[in-house]
């Protein structure tokens, strides 16, 4: 299904802003990544570009790219050591409550579509960049 389809536009402004934040102030190791379900950290910058994209564009994603846009967003919210953790709401704009309130939101809405992943790796064919 296509993004628009599934989120409101404060939900897509989210995990936009999620996969963006991978490529600034973010800090991730291959392994990270790879855990994430990319084939490493520059897999990763260049699926989150073609990710944003397909938020932005209406492109209609599988299932393993919402599982890796979503732990992706969960992981640069959160951490302070590998994502924007505490500087989340400087870099972002976007304040710790309402992101959480947010998040919560999304996630529920792909619970159908991730589920298959829950404890796994999100594997499946990456789309070259």
């Amino acid at each position: 299904m296509a993004a628009h389809e599934l989120l409101t536009t404060d939900e897509l402004g989210l995990l936009r802003r999620g996969l963006l934040e991978w490529a600034g102030p973010a800090r991730c190791s291959d392994e990270l990544a790879f855990g994430m379900g990319f084939n490493g950290m520059q897999d990763m910058i260049d699926q989150c570009r073609r990710l944003r994209a397909a938020l932005g564009d209406g492109t209609p994603l599988a299932a393993a790219d919402w599982a890796r846009i979503l732990l992706a967003t969960e992981i640069v919210f959160v951490s302070d050591l590998a994502g924007s953790g505490v500087e989340w709401s400087t870099t972002t704009g976007f304040s710790d409550a309402s992101t959480i309130r947010t998040l919560r939101a999304v996630q529920r809405k792909l619970a159908g579509a991730v589920g298959p992943y829950y404890g796994k790796r999100a594997s499946g064919p990456l789309a070259s960049s």
